[in-house]
């Protein structure tokens, strides 16, 4: 959940005054009707809205006559964010720009949140599910990546509950308890497995707002992140938040008990989304020990592991969830033929894990190499680059791969990290010793990797 106090948006109800005959498609620039600035320049991603080439804003009306905004950029497999409560496409500006270079991204702002219309009915977490569903038929999808964040999670729960995972290709859940309250008969277990903070709903927003260092409104308020804050600054500049027309969803949205979804009905490759400063980690623990084919990833606080690591991290972030998405898994569609053979595609990238693209081969005779490499357990491999692509298959353990301008990236087993090249990088293994196979695209004669110095922020 996501906490933010500010005036209702008159730009949204002047967007919201269009025929409902009319589906509003235009750029972004178009339907905000400003140019907006980032307070921080970060190598990367955009300086200015107008930097987001291809960025739209679109509309479509639900069964029950409510018109939902949604953000949407790139092309190629559908990837559906869900997002937190009183939060909308505004705030993944960055997530947007950086996986539209791979996906087709889209963004939806639920009823009474964003550019969507504020009404007084219809606001529960199961009709919100549906809105989803009818969001789905709108824009034709028949399979995509899903990807909630807290109230978001709760929404693809109650789809999932009322739809099955069909359609779904993989899940995505980024730090959502499977039972804000407490429930009659819970046992202390019971409470630290479902999340539970508080024993009403009166008791949650002091729960969330309590002064320990690490709580939520501490961690939301806490602009310790350069990206984080522009994404906070475009939101707020452009988008307010309409308190009132958000706070209708609170009661419904805290009092769902999630647990036999979790336990029953997830059975699709999933990704679960925390960091050491949630107070979310047990419960989200106790889901990657029920829910089968799931991957735990825990951001550090110093990879700004909190409720909002999306956007406080978007480059760690877009590059964990992306080696998820194409590692694992029937990415492309699998290639059976009659003898069984089952051919899944790991992998298929135009750009190394820090986003830079690869362009052309080395020029001169090939002499692809195929290494295996074994490090071990905490072991820091020194600065250096590669003068050619180079792919690494995770067979065991777990890398965190950094370059020098601060971007990282987190590789566990069965993934496959596309390397960088000439670009100064290394990487630190986790807590047991790391095995890879790694190809190399070079030429005859060529060095696999060039030793270099600590690079100078």
């Amino acid at each position: 959940m996501q906490f933010r106090k500010s005036k209702f948006s008159t730009l949204a109800a002047a967007l919201l005054t269009a025929s409902t005959n009319h589906v509003l498609a235009a750029p972004a620039l178009s339907v905000l009707g400003r140019d907006f600035t980032f307070p921080n320049r970060i190598d990367g991603l955009p300086q200015k809205l107008s930097d987001f080439k291809g960025l739209q804003i679109n509309f479509f009306q639900t069964s029950d006559d409510v018109k939902l905004a949604y953000w949407e950029a790139g092309s190629g497999k559908p990837l559906i964010f869900v997002p937190a409560w009183s939060a909308n496409g505004a705030n993944y500006i960055n997530v947007l720009y950086l996986l539209s270079k791979h996906y087709h991204v889209y963004v939806l702002d639920e009823r009474n949140q964003g550019l969507s219309q504020k009404v007084s009915f219809g606001n529960r977490i199961y009709r919100y599910a549906m809105d989803l569903r009818e969001f789905n038929e709108h824009i034709g999808v028949k399979s995509a990546y899903y990807c909630g964040w807290s109230m978001g999670v709760s929404i693809l729960y109650g789809y999932i509950d009322l739809f099955g995972t069909k359609g779904i290709e993989k899940l995505v859940l980024i730090d959502e308890p499977p039972s804000i309250l407490s429930r009659p008969g819970m046992t202390p277990e019971d409470r630290l497995q479902s999340g539970a903070i508080a024993d009403s709903v009166e008791g949650v927003g002091p729960a969330m707002s309590a002064h320990t260092g690490t709580s939520l409104m501490e961690r939301y308020n806490a602009m310790d992140s350069p990206a984080y804050a522009n994404s906070e600054a475009f939101a707020r500049a452009l988008i307010p938040v309409d308190t009132a027309a958000v706070n209708r969803i609170m009661h419904d949205h805290a009092s769902i008990d999630w647990r036999d979804v979790i336990r029953t009905k997830i059975n699709v490759p999933t990704a679960i989304f925390t960091g050491e400063y949630s107070a979310n980690v047990p419960s989200q623990q106790w889901m990657k020990s029920v829910i089968p084919d799931s991957t735990l990833y825990v951001y550090s606080k110093a990879e700004q592991g909190d409720h909002f690591l999306a956007f406080k991290n978007p480059f760690k972030f877009a590059g964990d969830l992306r080696a998820f998405l194409e590692s694992g898994g029937d990415v492309n569609g699998s290639q059976q033929t009659d003898s069984q053979i089952d051919i899944k595609e790991l992998m298929r990238v135009e750009t190394s894990w820090n986003g830079v693209l690869y362009g052309a081969y080395p020029k001169g005779t090939a002499e692809p190499v195929v290494a295996r490499v074994t490090i071990p357990a905490h072991g820091e491999l020194p600065w250096h680059s590669h003068p050619m692509p180079s792919f690494a298959y995770v067979l065991s353990g777990e890398i965190t791969v950094e370059d020098g301008k601060g971007n990282k990236a987190h590789f566990m087993a069965g993934q496959v990290m596309p390397e960088t090249v000439h670009t100064v990088h290394r990487g630190i293994v986790g807590d047991g010793p790391a095995t890879f196979i790694v190809f190399y695209a070079g030429t005859k004669g060529m060095p696999l990797s060039q030793p270099a110095d600590r690079p100078v922020n």
